[in-house]
């Protein structure tokens, strides 16, 4: 039933659509200032944080954030790290399946957090080696910003 629905369907194709052909520590630095970049033209406080695997590459937290955010991106990050999807995805399959996310999975919902903000970072013919993550906004919004920056991100180096 999920797999057909079309809110499920777009959030899949973002993950194919965003995907890196290499992801080095030069480039976690580049999509992390990006992301700062655009939080601030934005006018928004959120913390940011890019790890590969267990090595956290660039954090950062603009004014308006609190340690809670700190918090919010691990919960995150075990999701996509557990699930091999983006956050947003595996909570709104949750929401439209009617289920609890905590039960279903048997998780503990203080470590685990099925919110919008932590993205898979894919490898292409590789698969997921990573997290970029947001924390301070709606969840909705947090997701929207990674996958915005994202896209603008991958594409200038496609052209470059």
């Amino acid at each position: 039933m999920t797999s057909e629905n079309p809110e499920l369907a777009q959030l899949l194709l973002q993950e194919e659509e965003l995907q890196f052909a290499a992801f080095s520590n030069d480039a976690a630095w580049d999509l992390g200032c990006a992301l700062v970049d655009a939080a601030r033209r934005d006018g928004v406080g959120v913390t940011i944080d890019i790890r590969r695997g267990d090595q956290q590459l660039f954090h950062a937290a603009l004014p308006g954030t609190a340690a809670n955010n700190d918090i919010w991106i691990e919960r995150k990050n075990r999701v996509v790290r557990r699930f091999g999807h983006s956050s947003f995805y595996v909570g709104t399959r949750h929401r439209i399946d009617g289920t609890d996310f905590a039960a279903s999975e048997s998780v503990d919902p203080r470590e685990y957090a099925a919110h919008g903000g932590a993205f898979p970072i894919i490898v292409r013919d590789v698969g997921v080696v990573g997290t970029v993550t947001v924390s301070g906004l709606p969840q909705e919004d947090d997701h929207r910003l990674v996958v915005e920056v994202l896209r603008t991100f991958l594409a200038d180096r496609r052209v470059s």
